[in-house]
């Protein structure tokens, strides 16, 4: 069995891609601030991520912002292996 699509490494993410995160759709009953950032944190690189973080901000968004139960990102992501830098980056 093969994979349904291959891995696509060191894609181009351009202004007008990052930016585009910021008017994504909440993930169903999710807030969208919490949502915007789980997305993000899902589909960027580290250096992306740190270009998204620093325009959602200047929209107001919140990186403390709480998910349905009540949890920050940071607090959804903690153990996650490869998440430091992404977490530095939230609490900056």
């Amino acid at each position: 069995m093969r994979a349904d699509k291959a891995k696509v490494i060191d894609e181009i993410w351009d202004d007008a891609r990052i930016d585009s995160f910021l008017d994504k759709q909440p993930l169903g009953d999710e807030p969208a601030d919490y949502s915007q950032l789980l997305h993000a944190y899902r589909s960027m690189r580290v250096e992306d991520f740190e270009q998204f973080l620093h325009r959602y901000k200047d929209r107001g968004g919140n990186p403390a912002a709480l998910n349905k139960d009540g949890n920050a990102l940071a607090d959804v992501i903690k153990n996650h292996r490869q998440a430091g830098p992404f977490l530095a980056l939230l609490n900056s």
